[in-house]
């Protein structure tokens, strides 16, 4: 076994340190999420905690490690007769991002069950995690079914595996920490709740602490065992510290003013439900343990409020996480003056209590999450140029590059959905043959089975019983006789977007609803667990603005600064779609592309450019790609070019308002890759 970076090793990131440590102390804050850029320490961290955990007292030969204190009555393994446990360190479980639900939860053997009607059950993950550490690296990426275990597993501190009326219990209470980066997509807003903790790391701008990162990891490389030697020290005075504030846990009193406080605090951010003000006081109580002290007091409540608050005040997925500081402080001042013990808390919190101010675990907010629209003028190429918008400055071309306007308020938009049936990943968009979902049918198992047909199985198994010589109740199944379900769900598609910048696009209020369209579209994306692509064409030339990713924040964030004016390369905009969609077949053939075409169907510029743009479209249309095609054309007269360019993508076209789930204007369910006859 590989020797472990130590922790107290360690340099800088004290929000990542102190975020593990608190629920090293205290284990019922309930885990945290540590969020930041690659390259920042995260995963080393989490695999150095294990090393400070206090041991465990375990039921020997127990799988699913009961406590010889308190054995659990339903354990597989159980009941255990009493006798002296066994002492092991606790585990630290890696959970990987493809795992199957058979290696997270267990596996019944299906064909003795019904042959011998027995369980025989294999623990899995959460079985192993029992009383350790549930370690999930980036679990942003996780599958939506797998999300769903951990949900149940979390809120019962059980795991229940069931197949066709067999089932099997155990416990399953864990320390969850996962790592994430959100450049990569986020995370559902239940699991994300299930997280006590939240911290944001990244990598420091000091030259010196840049130079002792990369000086102590080199000597770890080069002698892991001597590198750890070095700092065994430190390493246990760190895990006597942690037993220490273990110890003094039960002691510490969280007086009703603290509780005043945190009760206002998370009314005052409006967080959902009351899950943060029983994590914020599980919190300041283990940082009063950790600081040594016996009382919980107004410091420990802001360390807390960083902490625990960030994370669950987000409205949507284009929300910066983080707290108001000025708000904060303001919040608990108010609280504490209205129980006239404004001078009376001890502002002392010890040595690593975070009462300096400086608020560790929090994030500073941040400026983009603002929409206020930039004060720039808007012009447009065209003589249909929208009344509100200002006039051209004097020697000002036309076309020239305005400055970014801000989306128009975001709306629920109808289904879009790719026709016939993939095979992608798990998502909410277009159908798909699933892990999960409705049966439809019954197959010969390919490898293990996982989801047995059980009227299949015994369907295949009756005629064979008198030849198997069967006598008792039981039903004699071979594994020829086993049937593996079929199942429909959906999946989630790449939707690239090809949005029209140019001139024509421009003035104000225009392009304010087609980047709110946008922006909806982007909301819907993220709902449904998509991979979204932008590109942008204006001026000479199209521009992949963002290669397609899970992070939809990322999608939003382009779209907000996204400057127009110029021409119209509607040509080199579907020319740039079908390159970035030929090289994503390569990479994942299995995830089926949406692409969505936000334009007026002009085309200016070049040679030919309204035969140039056709000609790009029957590119699409050629391989199946299914084609929507927002029409931005507004105004009394209505040319139909985005109608005509939908034809020749072999999609459909629907106008901004028809876009809107609570329109009448149309009703668009599946976007057709090949167009429908007249």
């Amino acid at each position: 076994m590989s020797t472990p970076y130590p922790f107290t090793a360690i340099v800088g990131q004290d929000d990542l340190r102190l975020g593990l440590l608190l629920n090293a102390v205290s284990p019922a804050v309930g885990g945290v999420l540590v969020r930041g850029e690659k390259g920042t320490a995260k995963s080393t961290a989490v695999r150095a905690l294990a090393a400070l955990m206090p041991e465990v007292s375990v039921v020997p030969g127990c799988r699913f490690s009961c406590d010889p204190a308190s054995p659990d009555p339903a354990c597989p393994d159980g009941p255990h007769a009493e006798a002296a446990g066994v002492s092991r360190a606790a585990r630290t479980v890696e959970l990987p991002v493809g795992a199957s639900e058979d290696r997270l939860v267990g596996a019944l053997d299906i064909e003795r069950a019904l042959s011998e009607g027995v369980k025989a059950f294999e623990p899995g993950l959460l079985a192993d995690a029992h009383r350790g550490i549930l370690y999930v690296d980036e679990v942003n990426l996780l599958h939506d079914h797998l999300v769903d275990l951990l949900l149940d597993a979390a809120a019962m501190g059980a795991s229940y595996v069931e197949r066709e009326g067999v089932s099997v219990r155990h416990a399953a209470r864990f320390l969850l920490v996962g790592t994430m980066n959100p450049e990569e997509g986020e995370l559902r807003p239940q699991l994300l709740d299930r997280f006590g903790l939240t911290v944001e790391v990244a990598a420091s701008r000091d030259t010196d602490e840049r130079v002792e990162v990369v000086r102590r990891r080199l000597a770890y490389d080069d002698d892991p065992e001597g590198f750890a030697a070095r700092w065994a020290e430190e390493e246990t005075a760190l895990r006597e510290r942690i037993a220490a504030a273990r110890a003094l846990l039960p002691r510490v009193v969280l007086g009703d003013g603290v509780l005043r406080q945190i009760a206002a605090t998370c009314a005052a951010f409006e967080v959902d439900g009351m899950r943060a003000d029983i994590v914020m006081a599980r919190t300041a109580t283990a940082l009063a343990a950790w600081a040594g002290r016996e009382e919980v007091t107004a410091d420990d409540v802001r360390q807390a409020a960083l902490l625990a608050l960030p994370h669950r005040r987000r409205r949507n997925p284009f929300d910066a996480p983080g707290l108001d500081e000025d708000k904060l402080d303001q919040t608990l001042d108010e609280a504490a003056g209205d129980e006239g013990q404004g001078d009376d808390d001890d502002p002392d919190p010890g040595p690593d209590g975070g009462g300096d101010g400086g608020g560790g675990g929090g994030v500073p907010p941040q400026a983009d999450g603002d929409r206020t629209p930039p004060q720039g003028s808007e012009g447009d190429d065209t003589p249909s140029q929208a009344p509100d918008s200002a006039p051209d400055a004097p020697g000002r071309s036309a076309g020239a590059e305005q400055q970014p306007v801000a989306a128009a308020e975001p709306f629920r938009t109808k289904m879009l959905s790719v026709p016939g049936l993939g095979e992608g990943a798990a998502g909410r968009r277009s159908r798909a043959r699933t892990a999960h979902g409705r049966t439809t049918g019954a197959v010969r198992p390919q490898g293990a089975l996982t989801k047995l047909h059980l009227s299949a199985t015994v369907q295949a198994a009756a005629p064979h019983q008198r030849a198997r010589g069967r006598s008792g109740r039981g039903l004699v199944v071979r594994r020829d006789d086993l049937r593996q379900a079929t199942r429909e769900g959906r999946e989630g598609n790449l939707v690239l977007f090809v949005v029209d910048a140019s001139g024509s696009m421009a003035a104000r209020q225009r392009m304010s609803a087609v980047k709110g369209a946008v922006l909806s579209l982007l909301l819907d994306a993220y709902q449904r667990r998509d991979k979204v692509g932008l590109v942008t064409f204006r001026g000479k030339e199209a521009e992949v603005a963002l290669p397609p990713t899970s992070s939809v924040d990322a999608a939003a964030a382009r779209l907000e600064s996204l400057p127009t004016g110029g021409r119209t390369p509607l040509a080199a905009g579907l020319l740039k779609a079908h390159d970035v969609l030929r090289v994503e077949r390569l990479r994942d053939p299995s995830r089926r592309p949406l692409l969505v075409v936000v334009t007026d169907g002009r085309a200016t510029g070049g040679p030919e450019p309204v035969a140039l743009a056709g000609r790009a479209a029957r590119l699409h249309q050629a391989e199946g790609t299914a084609s929507v095609v927002v029409d931005c054309e507004s105004g009394y007269v209505r040319l139909g070019l985005a109608g005509e360019l939908a034809r020749e993508l072999g999609g459909t076209a629907v106008t901004l308002d028809e876009l809107r789930a609570d329109s009448i204007a149309g009703l668009v369910k599946d976007v057709t890759a090949a167009g429908r006859a007249a």
